[in-house]
């Protein structure tokens, strides 16, 4: 099998078929999530398999240079909510914009549930993401706008929960997902009225970070 050649030695032609390979993976991952084999890519995008086997040595090289803008946009979101000066009102505009994000792909949802698994430049965008959100929910929490017991996770199961609603409502209501967020949210805000406990867990379950960016560690050590 034939290897990449790095971007930078690319002839102008070999560009342009591979930007039309993520072109077409981008709107496939999308539309059918990530379980779209390269040959249908390939077809899709209107050249040979073997380009994209030069261009691309496996899907997840494939995943990586699709997603990574998505996933640096997204860091640098949360990062620049953490460092706002009003909490609240940064967590709501952030997670807005997340969920925004994954409700328009089912490949955002898939990728993120990889946690970078494969994908080296997803996996270091989502550490940065998990760094930042859990800087902005420690501030919310301590100008007591976020409710004390919420914890990261719940934020985690915050965007998979409306990745999930966006795509059960996709051709039916493809807002659906934006009143449920809302409702979510105002049940994490600390609006100072009695509040039921959590229920706790039965069980342990796996930490969810380590599904973010577990990857990303286990390669620094």
């Amino acid at each position: 099998m034939n290897h990449p050649v790095p971007e930078r030695g690319l002839r102008a032609d070999a560009l342009r078929n591979r930007q039309r390979l993520i072109d077409a993976a981008h709107e496939m991952f999308a539309e059918h999530g990530l379980d779209v084999t390269l040959d249908d890519i390939a077809h899709h995008a209107g050249v040979g398999v073997g380009t994209m086997y030069r261009r691309f040595r496996d899907k997840d090289e494939l995943i990586d240079a699709v997603f990574e803008k998505n996933f640096t946009d997204m860091a640098d979101a949360a990062e620049a909510a953490a460092a706002d000066p009003d909490p609240w009102p940064a967590l709501v505009t952030y997670f807005e914009f997340a969920c925004e994000r994954m409700a328009g792909s089912r490949g955002m949802t898939a990728a993120l549930e990889r946690g970078g698994h494969g994908c080296d430049q997803v996996g270091v965008q989502s550490a940065r993401i998990e760094a930042a959100v859990e800087k902005l929910a420690q501030r919310a929490k301590d100008d007591g706008s976020l409710r004390p017991d919420a914890t990261f996770g719940d934020f985690f199961g915050l965007i998979f929960t409306v990745g999930a609603l966006a795509d059960i409502t996709r051709t039916v209501d493809p807002t659906a997902w934006r009143r449920h967020l809302a409702l979510i949210l105002d049940g994490l805000n600390n609006d100072h009225r009695p509040r039921r406990p959590l229920p706790c867990l039965r069980q342990r379950l796996p930490d969810q970070r380590a599904t973010i960016s577990g990857t990303v560690r286990e390669r620094s050590r």
